[in-house]
């Protein structure tokens, strides 16, 4: 993980005094800016981010009044209205400080300076921005988490030698602070594993923010991946966090990264490279510090090969690849997730049932999951409102003894045809998507938008 220094913007007329500043402060280790006129940190401020701001209150046009520098406060309020300013002023007019602070100075120094005091003074201003700062990436976090928490008791089953094997590189990946994309067919338990390896790093302290890239329409892209400030549209009424500041320190979790707009792509592709981005309508570049994990069941290359999907931006997204295995391709794990699904369920609705008679498990083992584990998730916890007793019937289930499925077109639902049609497409085409959707007569995105309906 990227330690990062804090940095400073000075503003003095008097080059002494930034020399002696910047050696004191660099000798503190930080960061250290230092220009002689207002406009000039003005400059600097729209275009970088900073800890905090010291600034003389008398430049060379009014020695004395500080009229110059209690405009600056204002001026650098308006560009950044989180800055801490802490003004110095030579002439210790108690009145000029007094204004100072009521324009949002957050302290002042008198000179000549004691350095104790200047440290004392910078140390508590960013302490409490960081303060100001943790509280705003929370309260984004709780707004795009809210919907997208990971179940406490949710595990993974890995009894099976093919996600035994997964398990393990995993383990091993998550130590560093490489990026990793997963693929595999829908509900393979993607975003699980996300989790897992996020729990796994040295990041696990820090927030795992997951984004459906799908989901999210291409004139928001911007503005939900990157934040925005109060007034960048019609509809921005007030400075947002986007996720990428929410991320901060932790995990980026991009699920179904195929489905990101082509026009996206470019900027997507910036934050990978150099790990920095602006939030619309701001023209300030912000540093992150984020490790990405992505997902996706499409073929990539295939898109990169009809230019829907850009061959570099790949390249960042997979330092290394791990295929999740279909359910079907880990048969072992079939029956551990089917009973730990019964006891999650059994106990969420306390509803009497322990285990599958002998014939379901012979079911459940034959049937080739074109949903995978969300499927079978969604099956069991179907079925023990259906079920009569301690076991689970092949009847509650809705599987006959060889797994096929039980499909009552006469008493179904649209919405049941539906998902039964795109079931069997799925299992006829083998989980491709590509001639899934063609064979329905549907684009890419409705068909996604369909498989997401059924949760597919």
């Amino acid at each position: 993980m990227i330690k990062m220094k804090h940095s400073i913007i000075i503003a003095d007329d008097d080059t002494r005094v930034i020399a002696a500043l910047k050696l004191f402060l660099k000798a503190n280790d930080y960061d250290v800016t230092a220009v002689t006129r207002p406009d000039e940190l003005l400059r600097i401020l729209e275009r970088r981010d900073f800890s905090v701001a010291l600034i003389d209150l008398n430049y060379q046009k009014d020695t004395t009044s500080g009229k110059e520098g209690l405009q600056l406060i204002s001026d650098i309020k308006s560009i950044d209205e989180q800055l801490p300013v802490v003004v110095m002023t030579g002439y210790g007019s108690i009145d000029t400080a007094v204004q100072a602070m009521k324009l949002g100075a957050a302290d002042f120094i008198q000179k000549p300076w004691g350095n104790d005091r200047l440290l004392t003074v910078l140390q508590a201003q960013i302490r409490i921005r960081g303060i100001e700062q943790k509280s705003a990436k929370l309260a984004g976090e709780n707004a795009f988490l809210k919907d997208d928490l990971i179940k406490e008791n949710s595990g993974i089953i890995s009894q099976s030698p093919a996600m035994q094997q997964v398990i393990e590189q995993l383990t091993k990946f998550a130590q560093s602070d490489m990026n990793i994309l997963l693929t595999g067919e829908n509900g393979t338990g993607k975003s699980l594993l996300a989790s897992y390896i996020h729990k796994c790093s040295r990041r696990s302290d820090n927030a795992l923010v997951s984004v459906n890239m799908g989901a999210i329409s291409e004139n928001l892209f911007e503005s939900e991946m990157f934040g925005h400030v109060k007034g960048a549209f019609t509809d921005a009424k007030e400075n947002r966090v986007g996720r990428f500041e929410v991320a901060e320190g932790g995990t980026l979790f991009l699920d179904e990264i195929a489905n990101i707009p082509l026009s996206q792509q470019a900027k997507l592709l910036r934050v990978l490279e150099e790990y920095e981005f602006e939030r619309v309508g701001c023209s300030k570049t912000k540093q992150v510090d984020v490790r990405f994990v992505s997902a996706t069941n499409a073929p990539l290359m295939q898109l990169i090969d009809e230019g829907k999907f850009r061959q570099d931006l790949l390249y960042r997204l997979n330092t290394v690849e791990v295929k999740i295995p279909s359910l079907r391709e880990r048969s072992a794990d079939i029956i551990p997730l089917s009973l730990y699904f019964l006891n999650l369920y059994a106990q969420k609705y306390r509803l009497p049932c322990d285990d599958f008679e002998d014939d379901a498990k012979l079911a459940l083992q034959a049937y080739t999951w074109p949903g995978n584990i969300r499927e079978l998730s969604h099956m069991i916890e179907r079925s023990i409102f259906i079920n009569q007793g301690s076991k689970v019937s092949v009847e509650a289930l809705g599987l006959n003894a060889q797994g096929a499925s039980d499909f009552d077109i006469k008493n179904s639902t649209l919405d049941d045809i539906e998902k039964h049609i795109i079931i069997e497409r799925l299992q006829r085409f083998k989980n491709d998507p590509n001639k899934s959707a063609q064979s329905l007569g549907l684009s890419r995105s409705s068909y996604y938008r369909r498989l997401d309906k059924h949760d597919l």
